[in-house]
């Protein structure tokens, strides 16, 4: 690694999973100094629960140990009270519950020991406190970016990033990474706002119906097994979930259903959040249309329509291409919004972190960063394009909507195996050798040329 004098100052706006865990380690590099801006004055509990996938807990180990932990500390094992050993297996059951099959289990996905879930509110406190103090700013709205232009005859190191934020206040920073979610200002930046893929998409119309209530209240009215395991129950008029939170204390239960959202409640209106969750009113949810489905999701779906307030329009992204330019790139959300239905949105806002965490170990000034991003984005632009239409063939087949598929459970269990084994079983490790083996050969090129 290079060395600079005062050391690079790196900007994460958005602190949301991926911009927290990146924050954390990259606040472990002495050559860094790292400030993240968030636009909320305060973090609220919003969104559904998660239950980290395999992958996702491979990268937050490449992070660092600590980000593993502190995700262990907030969440709630999903194992039962007697086996709460860390070492069973634990996946999230998906279970047909409508139809001639249905009881048929057809996937048991994100399959790890030790898995747990855990609210967004819970991990966010938990990432928060890895970052030393001052290291972030609340109440931070980005306005826009301000570059010099290419082409001018000043040197990259005269001349910084500048970040303008609603409140009139200004940052300079030499690298600007982008964190802040589907509706991102950074995206913005780097596509144009007028650009096809810069504005969130909700294709088939997603809504999410759902409603969060303490455990106690959860078994006056569901099965007691799932206010302690993960189940998606699938059918043709919406699939539902639940999923325990809050080291177990309360339970986040949901119904999606396709071709629900209305074009006033799709997900390219204000607001936004983690998932590309869009609050708004919706026609209320009725339990009568559930009444072919299985006794569990029935008694699921009633709960949730008592109180239906948490509900929003879910949406995603059209592939960018690409995820930088100059010295400033985005990640997560803002780079690669995903449907909620892969599971797997947070999973690749980590392994962005992962990567970018991994690339900036070696950057030693300005003229190293450009290289360092364009690595970022060749490894990970391709990968999480390809998750971004994995969640949408998920949201069909689990509405039986997949021509391919409909509601047969063995060419089910065949596409949930081949979907688990490329989000589950990727080599992170050899993603981040990847990525660092380009940024070399790239500041390799640079030197020879004399331009580093």
């Amino acid at each position: 690694m290079g060395s600079t004098a005062q050391p690079l100052r790196i900007a994460i706006v958005g602190g949301g999973i991926g911009g927290l865990a990146l924050a954390a380690g990259l606040c472990k590099k002495p050559h860094l100094d790292v400030h993240v801006y968030e636009g909320v004055s305060g973090y609220r509990d919003v969104g559904a629960g998660l239950a980290l996938h395999l992958n996702a807990m491979k990268a937050m180990s490449l992070i660092g140990p600590e980000v593993r932990q502190a995700y262990l500390d907030k969440a709630t094992d999903m194992a039962d009270a007697a086996a709460d050993s860390g070492e069973e297996e634990m996946a999230t059951e998906v279970i047909l519950a409508h139809g001639p099959h249905a009881g048929e289990l057809v996937a048991e996905l994100g399959r790890a020991k030790g898995r747990k879930s855990v609210s967004r509110a819970d991990l966010l406190a938990g990432l928060l406190a890895l970052i030393p103090p001052g290291h972030v700013s609340l109440g931070k709205k980005l306005a826009r970016i301000v570059e010099r232009p290419a082409g001018t005859a000043a040197e990259p190191d005269e001349e910084p990033v500048v970040l303008e934020f609603h409140d009139g206040s200004q940052a300079a920073a030499d690298c600007v990474l982008g964190a802040d979610g589907i509706h991102s200002v950074v995206r913005s930046h780097l596509l144009g706002a007028g650009h096809a893929a810069t504005a969130p998409k909700n294709h088939d119309r997603w809504q999410v119906y759902r409603t969060l209530v303490t455990t106690d209240e959860a078994l006056r009215h569901i099965n007691e097994k799932w206010t302690r395991r993960v189940p998606i129950l699938l059918g043709p008029r919406g699939h539902v979930n639940c999923i325990p939170v809050s080291k177990g204390t309360r339970v986040s239960a949901g119904v999606a259903v396709r071709g629900g959202a209305t074009p006033k409640t799709s997900a390219d209106g204000p607001g936004g959040g983690a998932g590309g969750q869009s609050n708004n009113k919706t026609e209320a949810l009725d339990p009568a249309l559930y009444a072919d489905y299985s006794a569990d999701a029935q008694r699921i779906v009633g709960m949730v329509a008592r109180n239906t307030n948490a509900s929003w329009s879910v949406g995603d992204h059209d592939h960018a291409p690409h995820y930088w330019r100059g010295r400033v790139a985005m990640l997560g959300d803002a780079a690669h919004a995903a449907l909620p239905f892969a599971g797997n949105g947070a999973a690749q806002a980590l392994e962005d972190a992962a990567v970018l965490d991994h690339l900036f170990g070696s950057v030693g000034g300005r003229t190293q960063i450009a290289a360092a991003l364009a690595a970022y984005d060749a490894v990970r632009r391709p990968r999480s394009q390809q998750v971004v239409d994995l969640a949408r063939r998920f949201g069909r087949v689990y509405a039986y909507a997949d021509d391919e598929i409909g509601d047969d459970p063995a060419r089910m269990r065949a596409f949930f195996a081949e979907a688990a084994a490329f989000t589950n079983n990727a080599d992170l490790e050899r993603q981040n050798r990847e990525a660092m083996d380009l940024y070399e050969h790239a500041v390799g090129e640079a030197s020879r040329s004399g331009k580093a």
